[in-house]
C-alpha cells in the first residue's frame, strides 16, 4: 500500500514513512495467542513488530491533519508525505524494494516505524544481513540392503550446520544462525537431499562479505564424498550506516522527546529493516520510531501500552519539526 499526501509545491520537504504489515509467525498463531493486554503490557504475534508502528504512523498523520484544520494538507509544511505499508519486510522486502527505492530516491528524509528499543532509544544504524539457502545433494540408496551405495545428504548438512555456527565470534559483530533444516523422506532411505536456511548479520559490508566467503568455502568442502552443495542468496540488505544528515533528524528527535517529558537516544541494532535500503541510498533516515516493545519474533513479544501515546506524539512532532526545518528543506537543492 502506497498512500501519497500532496501538500503545496515548495512548501517544504518530501518525507517518506515506511512500515510493514507482515510478521514472522505462521498462519493460525493469532488464533492460538490472541491479542491480550495485561498489567499495561500488550501481547500477541506482531504486536510490536510491527502493528504498533503502523498504527503510530496513521495516528500521527491524522493528528497533523487535524492540526491543519480548514487549510487541509496544504496548511502543513510539506510538499509531500508518502506512507508505504509493505507486505514482505520479514523476508527481505523482495517485492517492495523497487518501490521503496524509487520513492526514497525522491525524498528528503525517511522515517521507519519499527518499534523503539526496549530502553526507548531510536535507531540510526543497523547491521547488514544475508539470508542464504544451502541445498545439499547426495545419492539415495536402501538403508538396509546397500547403504554403502548412498551418500547421506543429511549427514553432510549436519556437518555444515556445526561449521557455519562456528563462524560466530570470528569477526566483531558478525552472527550466523542456521534457522531451518530439513531433508529426507523415509527412515529406510539414505537421503539424497537436504536443505539449510541461514541468517547472517554483520556491522560492516567488509565483514558481511567475509562471512559470505567463509560459508561459500564451507559449502565447497562437504564432509561426505560425492555430495554437492548449492548456495542461493534469498535476500540481502547492506548495513544501515550513520549518515551525517541523519544526525540532524536525531537532534530533533532527542530535543522533542525531552519537551514531551521522556528521554531517547540513537542506538545501533543487529536487526535489519527497510531503513537499510533507504539509508543505503544516502537518504537521511531514522528507524525505531514506533512505540516501545521487545522480544520481537518470540512467543512473548510485548508492547508497553503507556508508550503508545508519547511515541505517536513524538512521531507527529518530528514530522512537523522536519517540515519546518529550512536546512532539511534545502537538502534537495544542494543546501
Amino acid at each position: 500500500m502506497v498512500a501519497t499526501i500532496q501538500g503545496r509545491p515548495g512548501a517544504g520537504p518530501r518525507l517518506l514513512l515506511i512500515g510493514h504489515m507482515d510478521t514472522v509467525f505462521e498462519a493460525g498463531t493469532a488464533a492460538q495467542r490472541p491479542f491480550l493486554v495485561q498489567n499495561g503490557v500488550a501481547y500477541g504475534p506482531g504486536v510490536t513488530d510491527m502493528k504498533a508502528g503502523l498504527l503510530a504512523g496513521l495516528h500521527a498523520l491524522a493528528a497533523l491533519r487535524a492540526l491543519a484544520g480548514d487549510a487541509g494538507w496544504a496548511g502543513l509544511p510539506f510538499e509531500r508525505v508518502i506512507f508505504i505499508a509493505n507486505p514482505d519486510e520479514e523476508i527481505g522486502s523482495p517485492f517492495s524494494v523497487a518501490t521503496i527505492e524509487e520513492i526514497a530516491a525522491d525524498s528528503d528524509a525517511c522515517f521507519v516505524l519499527e518499534c523503539a528499543r526496549a530502553n526507548g532509544d531510536v535507531v540510526d544504524s543497523r547491521n547488514g544481513m544475508l539470508d542464504l539457502r544451502l541445498t545439499v545433494r547426495g545419492r539415495a540408496a536402501h538403508a538396509g540392503v546397500e547403504p554403502e551405495k548412498g551418500r547421506n545428504a543429511i549427514v553432510a548438512a549436519a556437518d555444515l550446520v556445526t561449521r557455519i555456527q562456528a563462524l560466530n565470534g570470528r569477526w566483531p559483530g558478525v552472527t550466523a544462525n542456521v534457522g531451518v533444516m530439513h531433508g529426507g523422506t523415509r527412515p529406510n532411505i539414505v537421503p539424497d537431499i537436504a536443505a539449510l536456511e541461514v541468517d547472517v548479520r554483520a556491522v560492516t559490508p567488509e565483514t558481511l562479505a567475509a562471512a559470505r566467503a567463509a560459508i561459500e568455502e564451507i559449502a565447497a568442502t562437504p564432509a561426505v564424498p560425492d555430495v554437492t552443495v548449492d548456495m542461493e542468496v534469498m535476500a540481502s540488505k547492506a548495513s544501515m550506516e550513520r549518515l551525517e544528515r541523519s544526525g540532524r533528524l536525531i537532534d530533533h528527535t532527542i530535543a522533542l522527546a525531552g519537551r514531551l517529558g521522556f528521554a531517547t537516544a540513537a542506538a545501533t541494532t543487529g536487526g535489519a529493516s527497510d531503513a537499510n535500503t533507504t539509508a543505503g541510498l544516502g537518504v537521511p533516515t531514522i528507524d525505531g520510531l514506533g512505540p516501545v516493545g521487545g522480544h520481537d519474533h518470540a512467543p512473548d513479544e510485548y508492547l508497553l501500552v503507556d508508550s503508545i501515546v508519547p511515541r505517536t506524539t513524538l512521531l507527529a512532532a518530528l514530522l512537523l519539526a522536519t517540515g519546518r526545518d529550512p536546512v532539511v528543506g534545502g537538502w534537495r537543492s544542494g543546501g
